[in-house]
């Protein structure tokens, strides 16, 4: 609302409460309670307006006296240390003359808001705007992998709180021979239980001055929600890898009786420092035949290069390359995942990989990725936010179909 229509409404108000007060007096009576009631309101309407009206006024008063600061900058040809310096210095005194604790403690933001990507900087998003043609393609790292969703079991559940699924813990006793009048022992073993997912809350926000947005080469629209998709993946690959389980994904590199527990960790023929041929072995046949076909081993490209250097009793590599067309790069038949978020320590008790059938972890989606972007909460400075948002859990079901290499 711009400040003459503020101050109209402003007005109008103030008239309106003046004539139920005018009322009240003409038939010789108080105000009722209702009337009372709709009194004060007005009144407060009335008061927060003018906090608004003032605000805006010195706001105005403060963008005009840095406007014609830049002004006569550009006209001076001034250099860019300078314009800074004195376009400073006017926007304190101005602020300053205002009086305005709100302002002030502006002023104290300006650090932390000047962090948001905007023009003025450059590496906060400058570069980014240039009439080079060679500025057209963004520099950025290499993406880390991620993995798991293609892997893993997904289910979406946008209406409801938690998803469960019965299990079979303990399978009924081995039946006995027996005579064909008689019906054998009673079964005490068969468990079932329950697993159960919670989806959690996951956002972040960033904010981006509107120039920058328009006047950028780059589409730094798509860029923004493309950087935000890839890191909302990548604090989900590591959950899914070593979440706690508290407020997030259990993950297979975590210990835990609701999901993989300590009797799936094999250390034999490593030692504590080292992990040894004979242990991936070792760990790929405690391993059931029945879930081969859809195995993978999961390293860190640091114990990857160690597993490289390995043979077996014969003189041959563990490690196979992949031919084209075939199923990639295998350790004992079984392909490998390379992932920077798989665990690399060589200390006595570390997990250093697993091997598993990973379509026995589950995930499960209450709110998927969305972002949503604000055009109007930061236009006082100028900026769009956008704000990522994602509901997820995630959780082993079936700790059998996993075997953990560990260190001795």
């Amino acid at each position: 609302m711009k400040i003459s229509e503020m101050k109209q409404k402003r007005f109008k108000l103030v008239k309106d409460a003046r004539a139920l007060l005018d009322l009240a007096e003409k038939e010789t009576r108080d105000i009722t309670a209702e009337e009372t009631t709709k009194y004060e309101a007005m009144m407060a309407e009335v008061d927060s307006l003018g906090e608004k009206i003032e605000q805006e006024e010195r706001q105005a008063t403060a963008e005009a006296a840095v406007s014609d600061v830049i002004d006569e900058t550009i006209d001076r040809g001034r250099p860019d240390d300078i314009d800074k310096k004195r376009y400073d210095e006017a926007f304190r005194s101005v602020l300053a003359a205002t009086n305005s604790n709100e302002y002030m403690r502006a002023m104290q933001d300006v650090d932390r808001e000047s962090r948001a990507l905007q023009m003025d900087s450059d590496i906060a998003g400058g570069y980014t705007v240039a009439p080079q043609v060679f500025v057209a393609s963004l520099i950025k790292a290499i993406d880390n992998q991620v993995f798991m969703r293609q892997l893993a079991t997904t289910y979406q559940i946008p209406k409801a709180e938690s998803m469960g699924a019965p299990s079979l813990d303990t399978d009924p006793a081995d039946p006995t021979w027996t005579s064909e009048l008689l019906i054998g022992d009673e079964d005490r073993d068969t468990a079932f239980g329950k697993r159960e997912l919670f989806p959690h809350p996951l956002a972040q926000y960033i904010k981006i001055s509107k120039k920058l947005v328009r006047a950028s080469a780059l589409n730094i629209d798509s860029i923004v929600r493309d950087r935000l998709s890839y890191k909302a993946s990548v604090v989900e690959e590591n959950a899914f890898l070593n979440g706690t389980g508290a407020n997030q994904p259990l993950g297979v590199f975590v210990a835990s009786a609701n999901g993989i527990n300590t009797g799936q960790d094999v250390s034999t023929g490593n030692t504590a420092t080292a992990l040894k041929a004979d242990n991936l072995i070792e760990c790929k046949y405690a391993l059931k035949p029945g879930y081969w076909p859809r195995a993978r081993w999961i390293f860190h490209r640091d114990v990857v290069k160690a597993i490289r250097k390995m043979k077996d009793g014969e003189g041959n590599y563990l490690w196979r390359a992949g031919l084209q067309g075939d199923r990639g790069d295998t350790i004992l038949e079984v392909p490998i995942i390379m992932s920077e978020y798989a665990p690399s320590t060589f200390t006595s008790g570390s997990y250093l990989g697993i091997i598993g059938d990973f379509s026995r972890y589950w995930i499960a989606d209450a709110l998927s990725m969305e972002i949503q972007v604000l055009v109007e909460l930061f236009a006082a400075t100028n900026q769009n936010g956008y704000v990522l948002r994602k509901e997820t859990d995630g959780m082993p079901v079936l700790e059998e179909a996993f075997v953990r290499v560990t260190l001795a």
